[in-house]
């Protein structure tokens, strides 16, 4: 005797769509040395990841930039974009044996972000400790919002 089995059309898509994010989450995202990096430069080096808010009226910038040392980074501000660029090299070449594993990306990388406001690049900060790299833009006069008094008559 036979098993009657109730047919669901959309079950088929479900499948399908959970192959799909498997295939972002899995063969986009490359692992990297310093765990998940989704961008990739045009030279092949990875992107640090970035954050971006507003503190006390500066814009403040955040980048993971490990393993890096200060001089190796560049940081431009012209108008309102930013660019971030580097270089990791590897430091060590292996001539004797072969490898079985070789996670860490050398090379170079640019990441260039749109500021949400205008910036005084001539007042900006830079520090870098344990890896990242914190930006103290202070935002230009015109871009800071003025409260306006409303008088009665």
């Amino acid at each position: 005797m036979a098993n009657l089995v109730r047919w669901e059309p959309f079950e088929d898509m479900l499948t399908l769509r959970d192959a799909m994010s498997r295939f972002f989450d899995e063969g986009m995202l490359r692992q990297g040395p310093f765990g998940t990096w989704p961008f990739r430069s045009r030279e092949g080096g990875d992107l640090p990841a970035i954050d971006m808010y507003e503190e006390e009226g500066d814009v403040m910038v955040k980048a993971s930039l490990p393993g890096l040392k200060p001089e190796e980074v560049d940081i431009t501000i012209s108008g309102t974009i930013l660019h971030i660029r580097g270089e990791t090299k590897d430091e060590t070449e292996e001539k004797r044996g072969s490898y079985y594993y070789k996670e860490r990306s050398y090379g170079a990388f640019e990441r260039s972000l749109d500021l949400p406001v205008e910036v005084k690049a001539d007042e900006a900060q830079a520090t870098f400790e344990n890896g990242v790299l914190t930006l103290k833009l202070p935002k230009a006069e015109q871009a800071k919002a003025k409260q306006i008094k409303i008088q009665a008559k």
